[in-house]
């Protein structure tokens, strides 16, 4: 089976936090974006909540209870205590854990799995403990996935941010997709699924889904935001699901 697809509503949620008013709609996007086939929707609430706000939360979560029940809501970011309270209020089928510091623009690196073992480890157990799907966010090293496994997650996800900035360097795109292909192949290996976001478009998709036929989800929102603007958000998710296999 292809890769779901799952949009991430921050870069939405950015264009409407630059006015004081209710447009472009967040929960109105995801419908659109559900309703053309994408499996599920993802959101990055970060503190000071330049992106996504915390009361965009509870609405998504109902949009999917009520008119999209089969698809999956995915919430990711820093397991800081309110993090992890904004999650157990609102019930996301997947937690995504990050390893970024509030200021960040973006996530840019995983997990150093080793050193942080006995910090991700609990945090792990308490979500498994509450019913949520735990996925950590990784670099591209197959060295670290026998340690990630260990903290008790289910999956990682694959930072593909190198593999999507090499966009006009096919040789170096090519070692970084083999990297990412090695990590997912070790850990498979170990028991882990695998997810994977960030710079990924409708032209290096196709490439990563050959590379790890057994992808389970891709997250994805500055590409595919973009290409909305072009396509709109319903052929932009047609685009996307296309070069994901469907």
């Amino acid at each position: 089976m292809p890769a779901k697809l799952s949009v991430n509503l921050n870069a939405v949620a950015m264009l409407r936090n630059r006015r004081d008013l209710p447009w472009p709609s967040v929960t109105g996007l995801g419908r659109i974006a559900l309703a053309a086939g994408a499996h599920g929707l993802t959101v990055h609430p970060r503190p000071d909540e330049r992106h996504t706000r915390h009361s965009d939360l509870p609405e998504i979560r109902a949009l999917i209870d009520d008119e999209f029940p089969k698809a999956e809501f995915n919430i990711e970011g820093y397991p800081t205590e309110d993090f992890l309270a904004l999650v157990e209020k609102n019930q996301p089928e997947q937690v995504t854990l990050v390893p970024d510091d509030p200021a960040q623009a973006t996530s840019d690196h995983g997990w150093n799995f080793v050193a942080q073992a006995a910090f991700l480890t609990p945090i792990v157990k308490r979500l498994k403990k509450g019913g949520f799907r735990v996925s950590l966010f990784s670099d591209a090293d197959p060295d670290g996935v026998n340690a990630a496994r260990d903290t008790g997650a289910d999956r990682i996800e694959l930072y593909t941010g190198p593999y999507g900035g090499f966009h006009s360097d096919s040789e170096k795109a090519a070692k970084e997709l083999e990297r990412l292909g090695k990590t997912a192949d070790a850990a498979f290996a170990a028991g882990l699924g695998v997810n994977a976001g960030h710079d990924l478009t409708v032209e290096n998709l196709p490439a990563l889904a050959k590379r790890i036929p057994a992808l389970a989800e891709v997250s994805i929102g500055h590409g595919l935001t973009a290409d909305a603007l072009e396509y709109g958000m319903a052929g932009t998710v047609g685009r996307f699901l296309k070069a994901c296999g469907w």
